[in-house]
């Protein structure tokens, strides 16, 4: 049976000795209460830790004492790959053994309130955007058998630490085979901060000194959990929120690398390398724990991380501490988080395996998340459940220091990200050749390939798909039989895509056309939208918008200005009310904006109506210009001109 379906009671009270830090001895059934011959297992996942951001893997700005010591006890592995470029999807190829995209669950959505199961496509997209992308599943569904559903039927104790964002309850990990779970949060990252007072809900109880960070207290929390379970097998799974943003770190440790950060190199953020810091500092709390209770000979670890760093430039840094500097590189791998190249999901990883691995020993096998179940299981020498596949393999084999033998890799990530400005894609890995599908994204809309030689060329700049076309071919045959035996959600072309789209697109309830020198709008319902196309990346300050209007509608209007990563929202609107009597008027709205300034959309009006826009244009505190936008219909769209 999957589930061991729990009372409301006895989950409620589950979850409170959860909450209340595991004040609790051993939960687990009587059956695990025997003497205990089987290692402990602790999985340390981080946050978006780039694969070049701890010292073993290269870095020389980070200092991680603690992960170098813990890679010194077991293997390295420089081709380690989580199964996306995003969390949530990684998160549960992890738990499952399974691709992302057999689950659905291809994006991190799993916070949002909306419970959907099954992937599917989007039927709407923008004129812009050349395909129909995939809408991910939202909640990791109870009938996979998580890894921790598998131990505790092997008489582990169980405990999960940190985040999880795979769904809130009934989804959540003590549903999921987990026997507690601390601070039972669903939520993407720290909840407000990492330094308390945290926000988390209220019925959590889940409350910390002021200034107490989340990771120094997430540490002390598995503490306890190891120290209630030393005489019994557990399993810890700690999935540390950190280096996630926000971006947020303790003052002396911000100071500490400010004074050893070099302007000339990749890596210099003071902020990140903070954050990092405290990681690093829960980690060596976990291997000084394991060596107190003289647990470490008989405890399995597993270090890694659920995709890429962050590599773009972040408005925070700019704004909260003065900085234009991204939080990190992952230099020599092209970009980072959320794309499909290397940067993307090669990830640190180390196992430490007492009395199997060899200490301080590097492989260059190439192994995925989905493989870490199985693997588990065979270390153990644990048989999967009749009803259970795994798409990963074993690689104990490797772990051995043996050749490791497998067809390929995969990652499908049917999803546009604004970062790296990709089109929905998918690659296949086998040995040292990659091949990128970009779906539909030829002129023609048919799709386009890359291919590169990782070996010679890590940092994928020499494409190579038009000198091999035999090699793309015998690639895409293997990318193809993937996508179909995995069920993949394939992009389709978007019916309403524009080769050459007006730079200020409707939306919401307008549709908009170019007649003469005029934008015609017609809005059919109470929510007009004009929203500029092409990201103008303004930095702080405070400038005017204006514009000339003639309107026979009705109701407010307003001008939304988004910032980085964060949407329109009310906290940057300025509302204004149009004259509706049909004749042309001139509008300037001032925005008093305290972040930087990323695209812009206006609302001409609350109601159904005809409107016309003549010009738009975006000036400086100062009068002077910065971007005009004039209408023509000889283009068949807007244009603009930088001033």
């Amino acid at each position: 049976m999957k589930h061991r379906t729990l009372s409301r009671r006895a989950f409620i009270t589950r979850a409170a000795a959860a909450a209340a830090a595991l004040t609790l001895p051993f939960i687990g059934d009587a059956s695990a209460q025997t003497s205990r011959r089987k290692p402990n297992i602790v999985f340390i996942l981080a946050d978006d830790l780039g694969w070049r951001d701890t010292t073993p893997f290269g870095s020389t700005f980070h200092g991680t004492p603690n992960i170098d010591r813990l890679v010194k006890r077991g293997m390295m592995f420089t081709q380690a790959y989580a199964a996306n470029p995003l969390c949530s999807p990684t998160r549960s190829s992890i738990m499952t053994g399974l691709w992302p995209a057999r689950i659905g669950i291809t994006t991190p959505v799993c916070h949002v309130k909306e419970e959907k199961l099954e992937e599917t496509l989007f039927t709407r997209a923008s004129v812009t955007q050349k395909v129909l992308q995939a809408a991910s599943a939202t909640r990791l569904k109870l009938e996979y058998i998580t890894l921790a559903e598998s131990l505790k039927d092997a008489g582990y104790t169980t405990g999960h630490f940190g985040k999880w964002h795979l769904g809130p309850e009934p989804y959540d990990p003590l549903h999921q085979g987990f026997d507690a779970d601390v601070p039972h949060y669903s939520g993407p990252g720290p909840a407000g901060s990492y330094l308390a007072p945290w926000k988390f809900p209220d019925a959590l109880k889940f409350t910390g000194k002021t200034g107490e960070h989340i990771e120094d207290r997430m540490a002390d929390e598995a503490v306890k959990f190891i120290t209630a379970n030393k005489d019994r097998p557990f399993f810890l799974n700690y999935w540390a929120f950190s280096v996630h943003s926000p971006w947020q770190a303790k003052d002396e440790y911000m100071t500490e690398y400010a004074k050893k950060a070099d302007p000339s190199a990749e890596q210099k953020n003071p902020v990140y390398a903070g954050m990092l810091k405290s990681f690093d500092d829960a980690v060596g709390t976990l291997l000084k724990t394991l060596d107190d209770l003289k647990l470490a000979d008989d405890t399995i670890i597993i270090f890694f991380s659920d995709n890429g760093g962050v590599n773009w430039h972040e408005d925070t840094m700019k704004t909260k501490y003065g900085m234009d500097v991204p939080p990190t590189s992952n230099s020599p791998l092209r970009a980072g988080k959320a794309s499909i190249y290397e940067g993307g999901t090669r990830v640190p990883c180390a196992v430490v395996w007492p009395g199997v691995i060899r200490p301080g020993t590097k492989s260059d096998a190439v192994i995925q998340s989905i493989d870490f179940h199985p693997t588990i299981l065979d270390m153990l020498g644990l048989n999967a459940k009749p009803e259970q596949k795994f798409d990963g393999i074993s690689i104990v084999l490797a772990l051995k220091g043996a050749v490791l033998s497998r067809e390929a890799i995969f990652c499908h990530f049917p999803h546009y990200m604004g970062h790296h400005h990709e089109t929905p894609s998918a690659y296949v890995r086998k040995g040292d050749w990659k091949l990128i599908r970009f779906f539909h994204d030829k002129s023609d809309l048919t799709d386009r390939h890359e291919l590169y030689n990782l070996k010679d060329d890590i940092s994928e700049q020499r494409d190579l798909a038009e000198q091999m076309p035999a090699r793309v071919t015998e690639l895409g045959m293997l990318l193809n039989r993937f996508l179909a035996d995995s069920g993949a959600v394939i992009p389709k072309i978007n019916p309403d895509y524009q080769k050459n789209p007006p730079l200020w697109l409707a939306g919401g309830t307008a549709t908009a056309v170019v007649s003469g020198n005029v934008l015609n709008i017609v809005s059919s319902g109470k929510d007009p939208q004009l929203v500029l196309r092409d990201a103008i990346d303004l930095p702080q300050g405070s400038y005017t918008v204006q514009f000339r209007m003639k309107s026979a509608s009705a109701g407010d209007g307003g001008l939304y200005w988004s910032s980085g990563r964060l949407g329109f929202a009310r906290e940057r609107l300025k509302v204004f009310t149009p004259v509706h009597d049909g004749v042309w008027h001139d509008y300037t709205l001032a925005i008093p904006a305290k972040t930087a300034i990323t695209t812009l959309r206006l609302d001409p009006s609350s109601a159904p109506g005809d409107i016309n826009l003549q010009w738009i244009r975006l000036m400086n505190a100062d009068g002077t210009p910065v971007k005009k936008w004039e209408f023509s219909a000889a283009s068949g769209s807007s244009a603009h001109d930088d001033n």
